[in-house]
């Protein structure tokens, strides 16, 4: 599956994106909020290998460099009848600033309300990711909540758990419908 922008392929994960992936997530600045990933070859292999099996992972593609620039989360939220789906993203830092992330994020939506019947879309992220949120925010996407403590990241060395505030923000399909024409790159 492929979805094409005027500058992007958002597309399925190949195992040979592997050399991109650890290229942005070693960065200090996706370190602070993204500190999950195994950033060593093999397992930047294996997370790529299990990306590429993946359906709610898509990679974005720097058209005319062929170049993986980042990724894009969007799956299906529990329970499935209620029709929302959840968008994520992670980006390398030497791309920003581009409306990168804007294109893949409003071609990923875009694609979800025109093809898998979507009722609404969701996000959250850190409120010290002023990137993230204000990303969010160029989207149209409003802020719906400041949710204390919902995020569990790790234990601390005395084993206690460390939790992350997050904003949550959302959009419905016929908000999206409605302001489609007035989002900016």
């Amino acid at each position: 599956m492929i979805i094409e922008t005027e500058r992007l392929l958002v597309r399925n994960f190949k195992e040979e994106d592997w050399k991109d992936l650890q290229e942005y997530i070693i960065e200090e600045e996706v370190l602070k909020f993204e500190s999950d990933w195994d950033s060593t070859d093999e397992g930047c292999k294996k997370a790529a290998m299990s990306l590429s099996q993946s359906n709610a992972f898509w990679a974005v593609e720097l058209k005319t460099k062929g170049k993986m620039i980042g990724h894009v989360y969007f799956n299906q939220a529990m329970p499935k009848k209620f029709l929302s789906w959840n968008l994520g993203y992670i980006f390398n830092p030497k791309y920003y600033g581009k409306g990168y992330a804007t294109e893949a994020c409003k071609a990923i939506i875009q694609y979800g309300f025109d093809n898998l019947q979507i009722h609404r879309v969701s996000a959250r992220c850190n409120p010290d990711n002023i990137k993230s949120w204000k990303l969010l925010e160029r989207i149209l996407m409003r802020r719906e909540g400041n949710l204390k403590k919902s995020y569990f990241i790790k234990r601390n060395n005395n084993g206690d758990p460390i939790w992350w505030d997050e904003y949550e923000y959302g959009i419905l399909r016929e908000e999206w419908e409605d302001i489609e024409y007035k989002i900016i790159e």
